[in-house]
């Protein structure tokens, strides 16, 4: 297929607070400036990694019109947009695409309401009317408590033109392998699980939406371009280098993990949004160890 502006490594970003809970700014920029010299493909802004539950519209608003100029144009920029009422999220995409220049949507399949897959469809397609970017599902059973299958997913793939791809953390590799053999020509499956993203990629995915690659945008976007070039062997000494680290991040959920070692690395400082609470001092240690470690010795990886 031809390439994809969403091909390789998009970073599913995390929103830096103060102490006092409000969004930093400053440290955000930071942040940017970090994974554009890290070469990451794409930056994904407002999803669950950003916590953007926890965010106001206004919030949400200001952060997407900052990354966006901040950015400008050097990487394309993706927005999340996703939630249970579908109508709201409508109202946004049609609010933010009209005055802010992104380049695609990520939109989280509807969660809680626990919908079928004909409501997972009627959704989907409600969406991607909303605006003309490419729009990517995100389907994360895990946490949406409801799995949209390969059949719904290819039929959308194959009836609604702007929706572009999937980013598939079912974790579920038959149905993975069934969207990759049935996928009409251009459309793109991505990982949604950071150690599935060398794998899924071996079976024809394009790439990942990644977590980790907040704190190692340069190793983990190598990682998976050697993977999509075919050369497996160097990918898998990254992850193998990457892979405590990875587990790290996700022991006590995310971005909680990210966040601590993005911390220890001074990039941002160590702050959530209730209901969110940071790592225990214990892995926190431990993430600072892993760090340490893999600092000290990166330079003998295939970059």
């Amino acid at each position: 297929m031809a390439q994809s502006k969403f091909e390789g490594t998009g970073v599913a970003v995390v929103t830096p607070f103060r102490n006092d809970d409000s969004v930093d700014f400053k440290s955000m920029r930071k942040l940017i400036e970090h994974l554009v010299e890290g070469k990451a493909e794409y930056i994904v802004v407002l999803g669950t990694t950003g916590e953007s539950a926890t965010l106001s519209k206004d919030e949400k608003i200001a952060l997407i019109s900052f990354v966006v100029e901040e950015v400008g144009g050097r990487v394309p920029v993706v927005m999340g947009a996703g939630g249970n009422n579908t109508q709201e999220v409508v109202g946004f995409l049609k609010q933010v695409c009209d005055d802010i220049p992104i380049d695609g949507v990520l939109s989280v399949s509807p969660y809680y309401n626990k919908p079928s897959q004909e409501g997972i469809f009627c959704h989907y397609k409600e969406v991607a009317a909303a605006c003309d970017l490419p729009v990517i599902m995100y389907n994360v059973p895990g946490r949406t408590g409801v799995n949209m299958n390969s059949s719904t997913t290819l039929r959308l793939a194959r009836e609604v033109k702007n929706i572009a791809g999937i980013k598939e953390a079912s974790g579920n590799f038959n149905q993975i392998n069934h969207i990759l053999k049935d996928k009409p020509s251009g459309f793109i499956v991505l990982s949604g699980d950071d150690p599935l993203a060398v794998p899924m990629v071996s079976l024809g995915a394009s790439g990942v939406i990644s977590v980790s690659a907040n704190s190692y945008p340069l190793e983990f976007s190598q990682m998976i371009r050697h993977a999509l070039a075919g050369k497996f062997k160097k990918a898998q000494v990254i992850q193998n280098a990457l892979l405590d680290i990875m587990d790290a991040h996700f022991v006590e959920g995310n971005p909680a993990g990210v966040k601590a070692s993005l911390s220890v690395k001074n990039l941002i400082d160590y702050n959530l949004r209730l209901p969110l609470t940071p790592v225990s001092k214990a892995t926190y240690e431990k993430i600072g160890q892993l760090v340490k470690e893999f600092d000290n010795n990166k330079e003998s990886l295939p970059l």
